[in-house]
């Protein structure tokens, strides 16, 4: 049998037969070859010694971190000259980040939201939210307990007040919730833990619920936080942020719910339930109030002095934040109407894997 060429083989000038997609190829790579040494950028990855790559990786991030702060200065020094010649600064760009470039929601709240905010007068918060009542919150476990989990147990109690710990032993969770219900508990913390670890946290509002479901991650007990501070027994503040949808709101709400209207400022203590693109971290602090003696020098930067030759100092008040423990971060898994019940409750909303199709989708 003859071998026949094909429409697309062509003969090269040095005889090489191939397709024409090898031969454009070849002619991209010959290009490169010749092309001179000071056009060419040697990238790290082209690099197979790993200490020369690493050295060249270097170089480049150091290359960078120049460019960027000169042009931070440069930045800078155009600001203060529009500000010498009385004119409007540049603009600062503001960067693309995901938060701020997040998809449309249409239930994200607004200021005006009238609709909102008559239904945050008939909810299931409000009676605790109004003052009418007072938080009181049952705290137990699953029945299949861990040391972790108690000792996570033992700091929850410190940082919400009038809190109690009751043994799970082998009650089922309807009844612990009838048992609340009885004793005039308003809500009811299960600490779930797998593996020696808690993992995840059930709160039920009661009476009438709503039970949310959270997955609980990357926990630091107080033990383990560096310079840690005690906390006292004063009721802290509670800080909420970023809660901007009406599934956010609600959880928010609930969240609100568990801690006293009327926080003790005296006591310093803070408590923060941050959310970021649907991640809650929770953190706890107090103030520290701390006096520094500073030299006190005029506007031109010269140390001032009194009628004997003697330098003046001025009292400078400095405040920090010192972390109590514990540490930990919670992701919604359902929200579901009413007290827990796994066979015939109705569901809110219920986080499923097929939501998960873009990094800017965000539901609190």
């Amino acid at each position: 049998m003859g071998w026949k060429r094909k429409k697309d083989e062509v003969e090269g000038d040095d005889g090489f037969v191939g397709g024409g997609d090898n031969q454009r190829k070849r002619k991209k790579a010959t290009a490169a070859a010749t092309e001179p040494k000071e056009k060419r950028e040697i990238l790290p990855s082209m690099i197979k010694n790993k200490e020369k790559r690493s050295a060249v990786h270097a170089k480049l991030k150091q290359q960078k971190k120049l460019e960027k702060r000169k042009k931070l200065k440069d930045r800078d020094a155009a600001e203060k000259r529009a500000l010498e010649l009385g004119e409007e600064p540049p603009p600062k760009k503001i960067p693309r980040t995901i938060e701020n470039t997040r998809e449309f929601d249409e239930t994200v709240c607004r200021p005006d939201d009238e609709e909102l905010y008559a239904g945050n007068e008939c909810d299931e918060f409000s009676s605790v939210l109004k003052r009418e009542s007072t938080p009181k919150i049952l705290i137990t476990t699953c029945r299949f307990n861990s040391t972790r989990g108690p000792a996570f147990i033992s700091e929850l109690l410190e940082v919400i007040p009038n809190s109690h710990y009751y043994r799970r032993g082998t009650y089922d969770l309807k009844k612990i919730v009838e048992y609340a219900n009885h004793r005039e508990f308003t809500s009811v913390i299960i600490v779930h833990t797998n593996r020696r670890e808690p993992d995840a946290l059930l709160i039920i509002g009661l009476p009438d619920g709503p039970t949310a479901h959270f997955k609980l991650s990357k926990l630091v007990l107080r033990k383990d936080i560096k310079n840690h501070g005690n906390p006292t027994s004063h009721e802290p503040e509670l800080v909420l942020t970023n809660f901007t949808t009406r599934l956010g709101h609600r959880i928010g709400r609930l969240i609100q719910s568990l801690f006293p209207q009327a926080p003790n400022f005296r006591g310093r203590r803070v408590v923060t339930f941050h959310n970021q693109r649907d991640f809650i971290f929770f953190r706890h602090h107090r103030y520290i109030f701390e006096s520094k003696e500073s030299k006190h020098t005029d506007s031109k930067d010269k140390k001032m002095k009194n009628g004997k030759g003697e330098e003046v100092s001025q009292e400078k008040v400095i405040a920090r934040l010192q972390e109590c423990g514990p540490r930990f971060t919670l992701k919604l898994v359902s929200l579901q109407h009413g007290t827990f019940d796994t066979k015939g409750g109705e569901y809110e909303w219920v986080h499923k894997p097929e939501m998960d199709t873009s990094r800017r989708r965000f539901f609190l």
